[in-house]
C-alpha cells in the first residue's frame, strides 16, 4: 500500500533537493514483488522467512512479523521479508544475532531506481507500513509506547526521566539490525497527546535505508550505549522528535516538522570519565529540514521551530551541509526548560554549511560553534569518527 503523504512531502521538497529513489544491490532482487507463479522467496538469502498479512497467502511463513522474530533461535543471522499490507502490531526485538527486515517492493522499483521524482504522482516505493497506536500515560516510562524497539530486555528499554535517565545496564542486544524499506507510524500520536515513540533502540546497532517515521513528539531514540544510523528516510515529528543517550547518524534525510515545541533534538550527554573518548549525540547530515505538508499552522509557535534543545548540558547535536526552510527559527537553539533557564558551555550544538531560509546563521544563540571545513576535519565528523569505527553494521553498499 503507497503512503500518499509520503509521496507528497517528498515532491514538496524537489525545489531543493534531489532526492531519488534507491534501492540495496544486495536485497532487491529479494524485496522485488514477483508474479504468481514465482516463489516470493526468489533471489533472496537462503533460510529467509516470508510475513504475509493476507491470511489466504498459502506462501507464508507467518501472518505477523512479530510472531516470525519470536520464532527465531538466539544464536545466527535472520533475515525476514515482509509482504505488501499494513500490519498492526509492535515489534520486540531482543536477539543479539543480527537480523535484517525487508520490505516488499513493487515490481517497477528497479526501473525508478536512482532516477529522482519527476511530478506529484511518483510513487513512493514502500508496500509495508507497521504501526501502533501506543502513547504514554501517567506513571509509565515512554518506552511502552515504541512501535519497535531493538534492545537486550525491558531494563535496557526503559527512557527514564531527568537529566539522567534509566540506571545504566550491563547488557548488549542485536549487533546488527537492519531495515529496509518499511514504514513505522505512530498513529496515536497528535498535537495534543504526550509521547508516543517509534523506535527505541538501546544497546543495539541498529540501521535503517529508505524508510519512515511518523509520530508527533519523540518519534525517534537512540538509546544508552546505541548505535544508529538512518539514510535516504523521512521522519515526521513536532516536540523534540529526535532524542537520545547514544549516537545517532542520520544520512540524506527529511526531517518534517508538523509543529512546534521544544526543539527538533533533545539529546543527553555522558561524561568522558563514565565512557572515554564517546562521541554520543546527534549527527545530521546531507539532509534537508521543512515544514510537514500535513502540520497544522494554528498549533505551531509563529510557524517556526528551533533545531534544538539540550535534555542535558553535555548534549551534542550538530548539523552538516542541510537544507533549512523558512519553519527554523533565527537563534536556532533554546534552554531545555524554565528551570535549566541556559544553554550551558559543556553543551557541544554545531552548524556547518547549513542552507535555505532556516539555514542563515546571522542570528544563532553565541554558544552555537559555526564550524569551519578545517574544523570539520579536525573534529573527524565522518561517520567512522563519530562511531570511532568503520561500522561493520552499516550497509555502505546501500545506493541513496
Amino acid at each position: 500500500m503507497h503512503h500518499p503523504l509520503l509521496s507528497v512531502l517528498i515532491f514538496a521538497t524537489l525545489g531543493h533537493w534531489h532526492f531519488t529513489l534507491a534501492l540495496s544491490p544486495e536485497f532487491n532482487s529479494c524485496q522485488i514483488q514477483k508474479p504468481s507463479h514465482m516463489s516470493p522467496l526468489s533471489g533472496c538469502p537462503p533460510g529467509t522467512i516470508f510475513v504475509s498479512a493476507n491470511t489466504s497467502d498459502s506462501q507464508a511463513d507467518f501472518t505477523s512479523i512479530q510472531a516470525a522474530i519470536a520464532s527465531l533461535p538466539p544464536t545466527d543471522a535472520a533475515t525476514i521479508l515482509i509482504a505488501e499490507g499494513v500490519y498492526h502490531e509492535t515489534l520486540n526485538v531482543t536477539r543479539t544475532a543480527p537480523l535484517t527486515l525487508l520490505g516488499q517492493l513493487p515490481a517497477t522499483a528497479m526501473a525508478l531506481a536512482g532516477k529522482p521524482f519527476a511530478n506529484a504522482s511518483s510513487p513512493n516505493m514502500n508496500l509495508v507500513q507497521i504501526f501502533q497506536t501506543n502513547f504514554v500515560m501517567s506513571g509509565q516510562d515512554d518506552a511502552t509506547s515504541a512501535v519497535l524497539t531493538v534492545a537486550p530486555n525491558l531494563a535496557g528499554a526503559l527512557i527514564g526521566a531527568g537529566p539522567t535517565g534509566a540506571p545504566l545496564q550491563p547488557e548488549f542486544g542485536n549487533v546488527d539490525f537492519k531495515a529496509y524499506n518499511l514504514d513505522f507510524q505512530n498513529r496515536a500520536a497528535n498535537f495534543s497527546i504526550s509521547q508516543a515513540l517509534v523506535t527505541d533502540i538501546s544497546y543495539a546497532n541498529a540501521s535503517f535505508y529508505g524508510c519512515s517515521f511518523a509520530s508527533f513528539q519523540d518519534t525517534w531514540y537512540t538509546g544508552r550505549n546505541a548505535s544508529t544510523y538512518v539514510v535516504d528516510s523521512v521522519i515526521f515529528g513536532q516536540t523534540d522528535y529526535l532524542f537520545g543517550f547514544g549516537t545517532a547518524w542520520f544520512q540524506n534525510v527529511i526531517l518534517a516538522n508538523r509543529a512546534c515545541g521544544g526543539g527538533i533534538v533533545a539529546w543527553k550527554g555522558t561524561n568522558l570519565t563514565d565512557a572515554p573518548g564517546n562521541h554520543y549525540g546527534a549527527y545530521i547530515s546531507n539532509s534537508q529540514i521543512i515544514r510537514s505538508p500535513d502540520a497544522n499552522a494554528t498549533t505551531q509557535t509563529n510557524g517556526l521551530c528551533f533545531l534544538g534543545r539540550p535534555w542535558n548540558d553535555l548534549a551534542t547535536t550538530v548539523y552538516l551541509s542541510t537544507f533549512m526552510d523558512a519553519s527554523i527559527r533565527p537563534a536556532g537553539w533554546e534552554p531545555f526548560d524554565s528551570a535549566r533557564p541556559v544553554i550551558a558551555n559543556t553543551t557541544f550544538y554545531a552548524e556547518f554549511n547549513s542552507t535555505g531560509p532556516g539555514g542563515n546563521i546571522s542570528a544563532r544563540v553565541p554558544i552555537e560553534h559555526l564550524l569551519t571545513q578545517p574544523q570539520v576535519e579536525t573534529l573527524d565528523l565522518t561517520i567512522d569518527g563519530v562511531f570511532l569505527e568503520h561500522p561493520k553494521w552499516i550497509d555502505f553498499g546501500y545506493l541513496f
